[in-house]
């Protein structure tokens, strides 16, 4: 335990702080997670906002904040690439076609 008043008082300003960055940090990699997975490119911007807030108000390094939005917009690019390519490819309308009962 701190030997000065002050010192006490940083201990508390501290452990408040620590709460409440965890708690932000948490919800910024949860955000992420589901805009990466869910490529829903709309909740994509909500995202990059939080991290900005997040690095403007201290809680992570500006550098990050950057870092995670250039691999979110790449992640999402990528895949709504292999969405196209997918609604595209000719195997996925082959299903489509009747076959004929007749034998050759």
């Amino acid at each position: 335990m701190p030997n000065i008043k002050a010192a006490e008082k940083w201990v508390r300003q501290s452990e408040k702080r620590e709460l409440r960055n965890r708690s932000i940090k948490t919800r910024l990699k949860t955000l992420f997670k589901k805009a990466k997975n869910g490529a829903e490119a709309a909740a994509a911007p909500a995202v990059e906002s939080q991290f900005d807030k997040a690095a403007q108000k201290g809680v992570i390094h500006k550098n990050k904040a950057a870092r995670k939005k250039s691999r979110l917009a790449k992640a999402i690019k990528v895949t709504a690439a292999a969405n196209l390519a997918a609604a595209n490819s000719p195997a996925a309308s082959r299903g489509n076609r009747k076959r004929s009962t007749a034998k050759k």
